[in-house]
């Protein structure tokens, strides 16, 4: 049980940096980690760990690697009508 709820607190934790890093609206969070973990075969939790460590300044782990860059930009709300993610 201890286990689930640390997970859990890592993962909420883990949601606010491609918030805060890339302005994303709140929704947003979540589905970043979720399409990194599905895309790299990565568990959720690990995603998570990766992603706060690069937020405190350490490269992110392997093999989520650059990876967070991507999500964010395939979640990244339309300024322009024209505009689309890259």
């Amino acid at each position: 049980m201890r286990h689930a709820v640390d997970s859990h607190a890592t993962i909420d934790h883990a949601i606010g940096v491609p918030i805060a890093t890339h302005r994303l609206p709140q929704a947003s969070g979540f589905d970043v980690l979720r399409a990194i973990s599905h895309r790299t075969n990565t568990k959720l939790r690990t995603v998570a760990e990766a992603l706060i460590a690069w937020a405190l300044g350490r490269p992110p782990a392997e093999p989520v690697g650059q990876d967070p860059d991507s999500a964010v930009q395939r979640r990244r709300p339309h300024t322009e009508a024209g505009d689309r993610p890259k």
